[in-house]
């Protein structure tokens, strides 16, 4: 996945800090909209920097497109499905439809707080690798 990102500062002559404007379905087109509230979030993250970029640069950075979309699926999908499962399984137990209801939001919670302690693993191992290829 390339995106440009814009190097906030030099952690050692190979690394930088970069700030990653973070992309979201609306495409921020916010003089249409001006629906969501949100302007221009960014994430900022640990990015190689073999090219030597310095701050304030705006450059190209390339992430692992495969990693990103295993954590998405992680994150969006794990608590869709426990709480289908969760609903499933108090169904095929002639459990009733309150019963059933309760599982599945008892599922979704628990997804949700999966793909939560996953975040937090990732930020504190680095989270997603960037690599700088080239200056924008």
């Amino acid at each position: 996945m390339t995106q440009i990102a814009t190097v906030e500062r030099i952690l050692d002559p190979n690394h930088a800090v970069i700030s990653v404007p973070r992309k979201s379905a609306c495409g921020h087109d916010c003089e249409e909209c001006a629906g969501c509230g949100v302007s221009g979030a960014a994430v900022k993250a640990k990015a190689a920097n073999p090219i030597g970029a310095r701050p304030g640069q705006k450059v190209v950075v390339q992430s692992d497109t495969q990693k990103m979309l295993r954590i998405v699926a992680l994150v969006y999908a794990t608590p869709v499905v426990l709480f289908l499962l969760g609903y499933l399984a108090a169904f095929f137990l002639g459990a009733v439809v309150a019963v059933q209801y309760t599982a599945a939001v008892i599922g979704f919670i628990i997804g949700i707080v999966v793909a939560i302690r996953y975040d937090r693993y990732l930020k504190a191992k680095g989270g997603l690798s960037f690599t700088i290829v080239r200056l924008f």
